[in-house]
């Protein structure tokens, strides 16, 4: 594999050192001059993270991305934790390994926006991650669609900065927030005189996005009349100012966003069908934060990290009970509420830890210690439970593949989650 890897990279036309043992790459010299690092989690001599580690002392640390089995996910979303940029889980498709690697050895400067749109570290989100990469090359609309503040927007500038139109501006527009006789103006432009204190031409958003991109969110707010003239935008590829009499050419992409369960919206008649699947033709499904549950805690320590900084405060981290307890949290506000919430705590903590009181004021009373405890068997059994529901979810809710990530029978696996209440098709026998 390592043969073949260097083989693919040196014909794309990069430059590469492969070090077979651990030890060799610590100790040469030329580990400096390298752009990005790839590393396998087991080598002969040691395993990834103990080269990370003792790569990680010095202050010029490459981006580190981690290739993993199945077996070693969780030490590869720790090591994502402790800084490593990226990681590939075998057998990966090569094109997606390429693309992670164009983007880690993109100039310094571009690497902090990326870093800035990462979306998680859950297996779900890599893989939307990789269909944003089969998107990207091409013209097409796509729609993206998720719960509030699970991360639309993010994933739109995402596959922005990851496409064609990257070069050009990214113009968004929230259809809910801006007033619905203001609305049509604000995408197309008007020309002077076009209304009533119209006093100058304004270029609306289709026009300024140029050969970039025009991201409308919450599409599924925008009124009917509004929608005909979105449909010819995406069709005859123009539009016209209002008052305007001359059509202007578009020459961006449009990304679309939106909570609401369109096909409903449109049996109620209150959305165009035909724009629905126009708009739709690539589309992406954004899961909700508390189906991700390594995301969590991955978007909590950037979360802390961010605010801690903002507010000139220092944390160790969280305390296990605060994490518990994020990990049991319904998180209906997604990514913006978490985000909200541990920054309550940055603001508010006394201690060198992130208390359950200072993100959960509502579950944890005054830091009452009696009342945030649990017994010990019920701790055991829900940790238990969290873990199998990962597997399961891993595994698609395979009970035998899931039984094998655990290094369990299926016949133990079944009983536990018997015994847990962990609903699932009984395994063949």
């Amino acid at each position: 594999m390592g043969q073949s890897i260097v083989q693919r990279l040196e014909i794309e036309g990069w430059s590469v050192q492969w070090w077979q043992t651990g030890k060799d790459a610590i100790g040469s010299s030329s580990l400096d001059q390298t752009d990005v690092i790839v590393c396998d989690i087991r080598l002969p001599d040691m395993n990834g993270e103990e080269i990370f580690c003792s790569l990680q002392k010095k202050s010029n640390l490459q981006p580190f991305i981690f290739i993993t089995g199945y077996a070693e996910m969780d030490q590869a979303v720790r090591l994502m934790r402790l800084g490593a940029v990226d990681y590939l889980t075998k057998p990966f498709v090569f094109e997606e390994f390429l693309m992670r690697i164009r983007e880690y050895t993109k100039p310094r400067r571009n690497k902090g926006a990326l870093e800035d749109v990462t979306l998680g570290v859950s297996a779900q989100m890599r893989e939307i991650e990789a269909t944003i990469g089969d998107y990207a090359p091409n013209d097409l609309p796509v729609l993206i669609l998720g719960e509030t503040g699970v991360g639309k927007e993010v994933t739109s500038r995402l596959l922005h900065k990851r496409s064609a139109f990257a070069d050009g501006p990214f113009m968004a527009v929230n259809c809910a927030a801006i007033p619905e006789e203001l609305l049509e103006s604000e995408i197309f432009g008007h020309e002077r005189g076009a209304f009533t204190g119209a006093d100058k031409r304004h270029h609306g958003y289709a026009e300024r996005a140029g050969r970039g991109t025009l991201f409308l969110d919450e599409i599924g707010d925008m009124p009917l009349m509004l929608q005909a003239k979105i449909l010819r935008l995406i069709e005859d590829r123009s539009f016209y100012r209002v008052g305007g009499e001359t059509p202007i050419r578009f020459e961006g992409r449009i990304i679309s966003a939106t909570n609401k369960d369109l096909i409903k919206v449109c049996q109620d008649k209150l959305f165009r069908e035909d724009l629905y699947y126009r708009l739709a033709v690539l589309l992406l499904d954004l899961p909700p934060l508390r189906e991700r549950p390594e995301d969590i805690v991955c978007f909590m320590d950037k979360f802390l990290k961010a605010a801690s900084q903002r507010q000139n405060r220092h944390f160790q981290g969280f305390s296990s009970l605060t994490e518990d307890m994020a990990l049991d949290h319904p998180w209906k506000g997604n990514l913006r509420e978490l985000r909200n919430r541990v920054e309550r705590g940055v603001a508010v903590g006394r201690s060198e830890f992130i208390l359950p009181q200072d993100m959960f004021p509502d579950r944890a009373s005054n830091g009452n210690a009696e009342e945030a405890f649990s017994p010990l068997a019920g701790i055991r059994d829900e940790a238990e439970r969290r873990h199998i529901e990962r597997a399961l979810a891993r595994t698609e809710g395979k009970i035998i593949e899931a039984a094998r990530l655990l290094n369990v029978s299926r016949t133990t696996l079944w009983d536990k989650m018997t015994r847990l209440g962990i609903k699932s098709e009984r395994p063949e026998s």
